[in-house]
């Protein structure tokens, strides 16, 4: 089968990237269909059967699960012109944003709290046996140092 004809479900995934398990996973989801088959009864896909499957690919990659660009799919039937399915990628793709401005802002955190344990280890070197100990009370770290604990001498 060529090209002009369609693709069969092999040549599908292999121009997705993906393993005929993942379309046959797909279709068992409903975000695929198939679009026709052979005389011989073996499944065979379009040009846009490709386009289609690539977008879900796209969206998975977003950060969308399944269900969600099931629901965006199931859409299709009652929006003929797409403005459903537009709103709603750009409600998904802005609830995505913000998500990953949160896990940004987690991980500038972390980077933050290891580039000070860094310059610590760094400065305290001989004394690094004392840490935590009596070194506490006059470690110039103290104010953030999640082991000192302010004693009575």
């Amino acid at each position: 089968m060529d090209n002009q004809t369609g693709y069969r479900i092999g040549h599908l995934a292999e121009q997705a990237g993906v393993t005929v398990r993942t379309v046959r996973y797909y279709e068992s989801l409903g975000l695929l269909k198939t679009q026709g088959r052979t005389n011989g009864g073996q499944r065979y896909y379009t040009d846009a059967d490709l386009v289609y499957l690539k977008r879900i690919l796209q969206l998975k990659k977003l950060g969308l699960s399944l269900e969600e660009i099931g629901n965006i799919i199931k859409m299709g039937a009652e929006d003929a012109t797409g403005q459903k399915r537009r709103v709603e990628l750009l409600k998904q793709y802005r609830k995505q944003i913000s998500s990953v401005l949160h896990q940004k802002q987690e991980l500038d955190n972390l980077l933050a709290e290891l580039q000070w344990h860094v310059q610590q280890l760094e400065m305290v070197k001989d004394d690094f046996q004392f840490c935590p100990g009596l070194a506490c009370i006059d470690c110039q770290f103290k104010d953030r140092c999640d082991f000192y604990e302010q004693r009575e001498r």
